[in-house]
């Protein structure tokens, strides 16, 4: 049997504009960047995973709106493992500074679609831009 992990991340815009965030060169997937999210707890509510990873990683405060896009793969190591991600809009009050939390993110950018793009992201993600 295969086990499963669940992930969770934020669509959080600001002026038309996408918040990104940068792994750590030091951290697995180092160097990429990726929306603010992270894993779902045993028992843990996605919705409620999101807007703790976010914070977490952020420091923002948000509200889920609704569910963007959902995507299954399996684990790219090879391990008997799919993984599941769900990515929510959300809001938040637009005025809040990005905290990142240090050792796993490095650098934040507000993105257009266009940007993300040239950007190395994880391919669930670049699916969704529009």
């Amino acid at each position: 049997m295969t086990a499963e992990k669940d992930l969770v991340y934020g669509w959080i815009t600001r002026a038309d504009k996408i918040l990104f965030i940068r792994r750590d060169p030091a951290v697995f997937l180092g160097g990429r960047w990726e929306l603010p999210g992270g894993t779902v707890e045993p028992g843990e509510p996605a919705e409620a995973a999101a807007v703790r990873e976010i914070a977490e990683e952020t420091g923002l405060k948000v509200q889920i709106v609704s569910e963007r896009a959902t995507s299954s793969w399996p684990d790219i190591n090879g391990k008997p493992l799919t993984i599941n991600a769900t990515i929510f809009d959300v809001t938040e009050d637009g005025q809040a500074q990005v905290v990142l939390n240090p050792g796993e993110h490095d650098e934040y950018a507000w993105l257009t679609p266009a940007e993300a793009a040239e950007r190395e992201l994880p391919e669930h993600v670049r699916r969704i831009l529009p």
